[in-house]
């Protein structure tokens, strides 16, 4: 069992897991699948932990919004008026974002405590999500096994099952400061993406996917991000049964590289540009594999729907490195 780590006021522990290997430290929760912190070396091996993230369980109780670090779901990012259609029937979700369902409503699943045990190099965090929680249709059991490589790379494996048809869309909403501190919009970004899908002003696309060419959203070649990023970015390769390379991080101070592999046909780009107290705006860069926000009312979009005997799988990869 990992070390307590804290108590929520119903009692319940939530217990905080530590990985290491290839010279990266890694700690997850128990409370929300959180990825707590990624102590990762700079090119002059000087340590700093590149994750945002609370020393404490009460920061994550008191600051859940910004959903640091956390295990995303039933339905990552956003469905429009927080509902869908489905066989004939439209369910109506918790609206939490304006008139919009964002990121599993008001409690996803960033705020449960998971079931934990270990497995070789890691943890498996593991849940079932009643019929009808949040307005979703079927019950759902889901896990999610966090692992480092010898190389120190994390993996984060999702897995769910169905008793009836539902939706299904999950991330983990780590924010990234490879410096370790201060403002992130200096990170260069490389993105494997030609398209990008507008939103509206609830952040809801609109439209088909636009070509990034001539436009602030090109990132094919490494640049400086800023900021005013908040969107979905349509990758090349597409959905795929292994996980693929799909983006670089890199901070020129630090050196410190990261990469991004996934089995998702989507990335959302978020610079944190509202995040609030004790942290800044800006300060961390969240890269959320995903599919697309609003599939469920886009069948123009790759599906997020997941049927009775099938199974529902998702990797993405993070590694570590300096140059």
């Amino acid at each position: 069992m990992g070390e307590l780590f804290g108590t929520l006021s119903d009692g319940t522990q939530v217990h905080r897991w530590t990985l290491e290997r290839g010279g990266v430290r890694v700690r997850v929760l128990s409370y929300g699948g959180i990825v707590q912190s990624a102590e990762v070396p700079d090119r002059e091996g000087r340590t700093a932990d590149v994750v945002l993230g609370f020393r404490s369980l009460e920061g994550y109780v008191e600051h859940p919004r910004p959903y640091l670090g956390a295990l995303v779901g039933r339905y990552a990012n956003r469905i429009a008026g927080g509902r869908f259609p489905l066989d004939g029937r439209t369910y109506a979700l918790a609206p939490n974002n304006g008139p919009n369902s964002l990121h599993g409503g008001e409690r996803g699943f960033d705020r449960y405590v998971w079931d934990a045990e270990p497995v070789e190099h890691g943890l498996r965090l593991s849940r079932v999500s009643p019929h009808g929680e949040e307005g979703f249709p079927g019950r759902l059991e889901v896990s999610a096994t966090y692992t480092l490589d010898a190389s120190g790379a994390l993996r984060i494996a999702y897995e769910a099952v169905t008793d009836a048809p539902t939706v299904v869309n999950l991330t983990n909403h780590s924010y990234w400061n490879l410096g370790g501190s201060g403002h992130a919009g200096g990170h260069e970004l490389r993105l494997d993406a030609s398209r990008y899908t507008p939103v509206d002003d609830g952040l809801i696309p609109v439209g088909e996917p636009l070509d990034v060419t001539g436009s602030r959203f090109d990132f094919r070649a490494a640049r400086k991000i800023g900021s005013g990023y908040d969107h979905n970015y349509v990758l090349d390769k597409g959905v795929s049964e292994a996980a693929a390379e799909v983006a670089e991080l890199y901070d020129p101070a630090s050196g410190r590289v990261l990469t991004v592999a996934t089995t998702e046909p989507g990335l959302q780009l978020y610079t944190a540009d509202h995040l609030g107290a004790p942290f800044a705006p800006g300060e961390g860069i969240a890269l959320e594999t995903q599919h697309f926000p609003d599939s469920p009312n886009r069948p123009d979009f790759p599906t997020t729907r997941l049927e009775p005997g099938e199974v529902y799988r998702s990797q993405t990869v993070y590694g570590f490195g300096v140059r």
